[in-house]
């Protein structure tokens, strides 16, 4: 079937109002949802410029906060300065806290070590002077170093261990001191200290739930340390050393080894001292020993010098008589020069007159000329004058007197 140009012209003039319409409603459809679009966009775009002038105001804030920041810190430089300063210095100390800490402990473990070794020696030495033999020993050696240490010597000042002979047996003390004037003094270095030794063992020990039953111990040692010290002085006064040494002091020096011992004895009997003293003993630490011992070292000095003193002086009275017979035969001898000057000088004149005249005559005829006469003497004998040499002041010795022999003089 055939379709005519107009048919087919209205066909698509159709098709197109058809389609006109169909793009109509299709554009205000799509127009919708762009405007509905372009709302959201906005709305969104109005959020993202809330949060955009939010973004900058906090920028701003911490750009603020960063240069306030940076004034504080500025500000905190010369603390921060003196905060290291001060870490270091406290590093330091520390440091030095810790070294010291340690030489503190290390001095600390010596000294515990130096403590158990003197202890042990302690109660090795304490041991063995409970033995009478040793305890003798130590005395005797005490007693010897303060004697030398006074300035005195063996065999010259003081005797070791002599030997005393008397009507009822011997005695031996222990030291003799000699004394000036041929006196003595003995000294006996046995005293007893086995009880005080054992208080101060208990002292040593550690505190315990006994302790007063301990101290109650060590005050009774210490009381039998002192009773045994008054029966040594008892035993010392019956031996009547001055007795049997002759000329001496009437008492007897009981050596203590030890102040302590002694100052010991004293605290518990105050009184044994005059206890002593009555028994004619006396009881002596090593200082007040020392004291009496060069003491009598100063007696020796004094009575040496006045030995010499008196060596000096019959050694000035022999001089003084030797210079008198010195003087004697100067005077003497200045007479017989005046004398022999006075021969010689009348031998010239005689020779002057009497010789040489008839000398010169021969000598004149034999064409000789004569030597000169020999001058006379014009200086005389110097007499003695000074008032110590004066004959007269001298006792006359005859004159053959035999001079005085070197012997005289101590030589």
């Amino acid at each position: 079937m055939t379709i005519s140009a107009f048919a087919l012209t209205a066909i698509i003039l159709a098709a197109l109002a058809v389609g006109g319409a169909g793009g109509a409603f299709l554009a205000g459809r799509r127009s919708g949802q762009l405007r509905e679009q372009l709302a959201v966009a906005e709305t969104r775009a109005q959020g993202l410029n809330e949060r955009l002038r939010d973004a900058q105001a906090n920028t701003e804030r911490r750009i603020e906060l960063d240069r306030e920041e940076q004034r504080v810190l500025q500000q905190l430089v010369p603390l921060r300065d003196t905060l290291g300063k001060l870490e270091r210095t406290v590093v330091g100390i520390e440091q030095q806290r810790a070294a010291q800490h340690g030489e503190l402990a290390e001095q600390l473990r010596h000294a515990a070590r130096a403590e158990e070794k003197l202890r042990g020696t302690a109660e090795s030495l304490a041991s063995a002077l409970r033995s009478n033999n040793t305890r003798g020993l130590w005395g005797e050696t005490q007693l010897r170093r303060i004697i030398e240490a006074s300035g005195m010597l063996e065999h010259v000042d003081f005797e070791v261990q002599q030997h005393i002979p008397t009507s009822t047996g011997a005695l031996r003390p222990d030291m003799v001191v000699k004394l000036p004037g041929g006196k003595s003094i003995a000294i006996d270095a046995k005293v007893p200290f086995d009880a005080y030794l054992e208080a101060q063992h208990l002292a040593t020990q550690p505190a315990g739930d006994n302790a007063p039953e301990r101290a109650a111990r060590q005050r009774d040692l210490l009381a039998r340390h002192a009773r045994a010290l008054r029966d040594h002085v008892i035993e010392l006064s019956g031996r009547d050393y001055s007795a049997a040494l002759g000329d001496s002091p009437e008492f007897v020096i009981a050596f203590v080894p030890s102040e302590s011992l002694l100052s010991a004895a004293l605290d518990t009997d105050p009184v044994l001292l005059e206890f002593a003293f009555e028994r004619r003993v006396a009881l002596a630490s090593p200082v007040s020993l020392w004291a009496i011992l060069k003491s009598v070292a100063f007696s020796w000095r004094q009575d040496t010098l006045t030995s010499e003193a008196r060596t000096l002086f019959e050694l000035g009275r022999e001089l003084h008589k030797r210079i008198g017979v010195s003087a004697t035969h100067l005077d003497k001898l200045g007479r017989t020069l005046s004398r022999s000057v006075q021969g010689y000088n009348a031998y010239v004149g005689s020779l002057e007159r009497q010789v040489l005249p008839t000398a010169r005559k021969i000598s004149a005829l034999n064409g000789d000329a004569l030597e000169s006469a020999p001058a006379q003497l014009e200086d005389a004998v110097r007499p003695l004058t000074a008032p110590e040499l004066a004959p007269d002041l001298w006792s006359s010795p005859e004159p053959d007197a035999e001079r005085p022999s070197d012997s005289s003089l101590g030589r």
